[in-house]
């Protein structure tokens, strides 16, 4: 039933996939606009990236505490009951942005949807409690292109509705969010058995606990750092993203959406469709440094680019980064007992949402000191460039940690055989 554990893993695998594609289809539906309606509020391009950097902080500071303890209540009462509290928190927070009349009301929606939401950290979890630990980089994957499936479909619908009214994509990621509420109430079953569910604690469940519990998985180590530079590298990209192609070239909601349903079609191919031949070639930790080297490189094109089409090549070239994320996410999966798999990626949620408060700060604060910069400058791009360093440095430390792990493995083998 509903609220029982699953039997099928394949048949829950379909569930969850569903379940995440109506999710990442309701948040891909406002990410072309909420810039411009941001701008709304402001008078000149530096305050529209201040403020835009803003209410960005607003959901990234308050995902950073909600995420750990949601899923850590995940390892407690279960999945699907988490998802739940997420899908409320979005159809809040779209209804309520749609109706916001003032910037300091999207900064407070922001705040209350960030602390309810921790869907993709609970998904993960899901995805973890239904499969072994050597299919766990494929199934990722599979969620990843689920992700990039919503992100085909709703910047695109989210830029053509944008291009009628501003609040209409809320309404519309609202609705979507009711309706994978109903969906996961009746329809998504619940994955945790009874035996494999551990005690909450409070201590434990706070962002710092967390993040130390994370930095102790045996294994992982440096790696944490990694995904900490990694991801505030693509979340200063994220953050400003739509107003850059806003001052360079001058794109509205309607071209942004379409480039980040490229984005999304590159996504899908990556993890849906080449993932599972190429992790068949080489490992896991090898793809994820080849997918930071490429972001590393793409992130520079980015800001050096001098026409707006050069954008969508780089993006689609930039294919193999779209990787990374599942395949470390899978390392760190692995490393992480069965009873901890909510706990551990709330852990790498949070520590995301934690790169989400630093990303907008930096990010727009970057691009607020270029805004005045004229269309088409150089300039422009230099939220780009340092996230272009970031990814170095974060490549930097993964071939360290990678080789440190051959070392030590080698080691303890010879150790074994020796008489």
């Amino acid at each position: 039933m509903a609220g029982q554990p699953v039997v099928g893993r394949m048949a829950a695998m379909r569930f969850i996939m569903l379940a995440v594609l109506i999710d990442m289809m309701s948040i891909g539906l406002m990410i072309p606009v909420l810039p411009h309606l941001v701008g709304q509020f402001t008078h000149s391009q530096a305050d529209q990236a201040v403020w835009f950097g803003a209410v960005s902080f607003a959901f990234g500071i308050a995902n950073f505490f909600g995420s750990p303890i949601l899923g850590a209540l995940s390892d407690r009462f279960g999945r699907r009951p988490v998802l739940l509290i997420g899908f409320s928190g979005l159809a809040f927070n779209f209804f309520m942005t749609a109706a916001a009349t003032s910037l300091w009301m999207l900064v407070f929606v922001r705040l209350i949807g960030g602390a309810m939401q921790a869907n993709v950290a609970v998904a993960n979890a899901y995805v973890a409690d239904i499969t072994p630990p050597a299919d766990r980089a494929r199934r990722f994957g599979l969620l990843g292109a689920m992700m990039g499936l919503g992100f085909i479909l709703g910047p695109a619908l989210g830029g053509i509705l944008g291009d009628i009214d501003l609040r209409l994509p809320f309404i519309a990621s609202g609705t979507l969010a009711i309706v994978n509420w109903i969906y996961g109430y009746f329809v998504l079953p619940e994955s945790l058995p009874m035996a494999r569910r551990s005690s909450f604690d409070w201590r434990k469940a706070n962002p710092i606990s967390a993040l130390a519990g994370l930095i102790d998985l045996h294994g992982i180590g440096s790696l944490v750092a990694v995904i900490a530079l990694s991801t505030l590298a693509q979340f200063m990209l994220h953050s400003t993203w739509v107003l850059y192609t806003t001052f360079k070239f001058g794109w509205g909601p309607r071209e942004t959406g379409w480039s980040l349903m490229v984005v999304g079609v590159v996504s899908v191919v990556m993890q849906g469709v080449l993932l599972k031949h190429i992790l068949r070639k080489i490992s896991a930790e090898h793809l994820a440094l080849v997918g930071l080297a490429s972001a590393a490189f793409a992130y520079l094109a980015y800001g050096l680019a001098t026409q707006s089409w050069m954008l969508l090549v780089i993006i689609v070239l930039n294919i193999l980064s779209a990787a990374t994320g599942s395949t470390l996410q899978s390392i760190v999966s692995s490393a992480a007992n069965e009873k901890m798999q909510g706990k551990t990626l709330g852990a790498v949620s949070s520590l995301n949402s934690m790169m989400a408060v630093l990303a907008p700060v930096a990010g727009a604060g970057m691009l607020s000191l270029v805004s005045t910069a004229p269309p088409g400058s150089i300039w422009l791009g230099l939220p780009f460039f340092a996230g272009s360093l970031i990814q170095f440095i974060a490549l930097t430390l993964a071939v360290r940690h990678f080789h440190r792990q051959r070392l030590a493995h080698t080691v303890a083998t010879a150790t074994a055989s020796t008489p």
